[in-house]
């Protein structure tokens, strides 16, 4: 458990955290097979998901029959994505209110995700949040996305925080390991599409874990609000 009153700013991450988009990616896997008659392998959407984009397009690429470069893999599933991010995904429960929680103690906030920057702004700007975000890195800017920590300390270093004092809220265990292991302290939002057995490992490791974001803010200790 971290201290609310030493957090000064967070790195939010959006897809399964801030926005219920995980069940869109497991289609649009399938539908990116059946564009070229293919069926997706079990368990493929989890396979991928911690790929980086140049990861998931050259896995692609060289392990199916699929007619494409990798950059017109990436390119394609952008434009899928797209459709779903600017018209369909809708906000996780409470999330305005753990917007409203951060706002009134001074938290400075942005984004970090592995989502394509396009989809992350139509989506963020439709859900009518976008505004309040100070900054939105994807791995347009960070290629190396969440499998190393350097989108965290990018984002850090635009909210001109040191780790210790920046909050990282995740729903992905890969993703909440990097940050842990850098020494940021940690929040995990729970999320359907995670594995069981990858939850259990969640809630051992994070600092405060929710199955939304209703239960992280009752879990704050009240004396420090």
């Amino acid at each position: 458990m971290f201290d609310i009153l030493n957090i000064k700013a967070a790195v939010l991450d959006m897809d399964g955290t801030l926005i219920d988009s995980m069940g869109i990616w497991h289609q649009i896997d399938k539908d990116f097979f059946a564009e070229h008659n293919l069926t997706p392998p079990e368990g493929i959407s989890n396979q991928v998901n911690k790929m980086t984009m140049e990861e998931w397009a050259d896995f692609f690429t060289h392990n199916f029959n699929i007619n494409m470069t990798g950059k017109q893999v990436i390119r394609r599933i952008g434009e899928m994505a797209y459709a779903y991010y600017a018209e369909k995904i809708p906000l996780k429960p409470y999330v305005i209110e753990f917007l409203d929680f951060l706002d009134s103690r001074n938290i400075r906030y942005g984004i970090a995700t592995a989502t394509y920057k396009k989809s992350a702004i139509a989506a963020l700007k439709r859900l009518g949040i976008f505004d309040r975000m100070q900054f939105i890195l994807t791995a347009e800017e960070v290629p190396s996305s969440k499998k190393t920590p350097e989108m965290f300390l990018k984002a850090a270093e635009i909210l001109g925080s040191q780790t210790e004092n920046t909050l990282v809220v995740e729903d992905s265990l890969h993703c909440l390991e990097t940050a842990v292991k850098a020494g940021f302290p940690t929040i995990a939002v729970h999320d359907n599409s995670v594995p069981m057995q990858e939850q259990e490992k969640i809630k051992s490791l994070a600092g405060l874990y929710g199955l939304d974001l209703k239960e992280i803010l009752e879990k704050i200790n009240p004396e420090q609000l």
